[in-house]
């Protein structure tokens, strides 16, 4: 058994760990509510752009967009994998990064070649440890992500897409539902399916002013702009929900390990000083 006053040292310790983790739990909390405000304001406009879009990928313009054209036969893929720049958020990250290889794998056996973009620190070093290929990358968005700073880096996979460099482009992110509750997700990009978003069977025109370029070509880049962010937003309220679980569970475990290491101390403090009076009784009962 250890000594007391290792004991002590070790109570002492893990006493500090658990202030930082409550001061922690308390930071993450505070950010994951503006997180959660900000992720509902954009999903509204996220979700109307997103169900135009769909619904263009079924009309028949004068003008086809090359994101609208469906390729026969894809040869490589481009991922966009978003994780955090930060850790101690549970399993997150693992969470996302485990769909994204298990993507990739299947899409390796199927003889594609794979280009990624990752977004945030901790997506960016785990594809660089498996040896993938990173196209784009995009890292320190802070706590208030800028659309601004975002499409630079989508924008690279746009254009490869758009040489035919890439024939699909997939996007995967932590979807947000609960504090408790956050789903890793992966959803095709490019080219724009109806089907694939979920738009209903029939076909759908529009009258188009000043003229269907023009219109298609910046609702499409407002279309993958918005999704981006929306992923970005999404992620980072799943990101702080799941800091702030953790390093409460944390602060718990630390609790209960703090009780167990006081009564080890107990025990230990009552065996020394059943031992001291056992040695005083002896040396008295010596002398006497």
């Amino acid at each position: 058994m250890a000594g007391s006053k290792e004991i002590r040292a070790k109570i002492k310790s893990v006493e500090n760990t658990r202030k930082i983790t409550r001061a922690m739990e308390m930071v993450a909390a505070a950010k994951m509510r503006k997180a959660q405000e900000r992720m509902r304001a954009a999903r509204p406009y996220a979700e109307k752009i997103r169900n135009v879009a769909a619904h263009l990928s079924r009309a028949n313009p004068e003008y086809k967009h090359p994101f609208l054209v469906h390729r026969e036969g894809v040869k490589n893929v481009g991922l966009i994998a978003v994780t955090s720049d930060k850790g101690l958020c549970g399993g997150l990250n693992t969470n996302i990064l485990r769909l994204a290889v298990g993507r990739m794998k299947a899409w390796e056996g199927e003889g594609k070649g794979i280009l990624v973009c990752p977004i945030g620190s901790k997506g960016l070093g785990f594809m660089t440890r498996i040896g993938a290929k990173v196209k784009s990358n995009m890292t320190g968005l802070g706590d208030t992500p800028r659309i601004e700073k975002l499409i630079g880096a989508v924008k690279v996979m746009l254009d490869a897409y758009v040489n035919g460099e890439i024939d699909a482009i997939y996007l995967s992110y932590n979807r947000f539902f609960n504090t408790m509750k956050q789903e890793p997700c992966m959803e095709q990009l490019l080219p724009l399916s109806g089907e694939k978003m979920g738009t209903s069977e029939g076909s759908w025109d529009y009258i188009y002013e000043p003229d269907a370029k023009l219109v298609i070509d910046e609702l499409l880049v407002r279309y993958i702009e918005s999704l981006v962010y929306q992923s970005v937003v999404e992620n980072m309220a799943s990101e702080q929900s799941a800091r702030m679980v953790a390093m409460k569970a944390a602060s718990d475990n630390a609790k209960s390990v703090i009780a167990d290491l006081k009564l080890v101390y107990n025990k230990a403090r009552q065996a020394a000083i059943t031992r001291e009076i056992s040695e005083i009784v002896s040396g008295a009962a010596a002398v006497g």
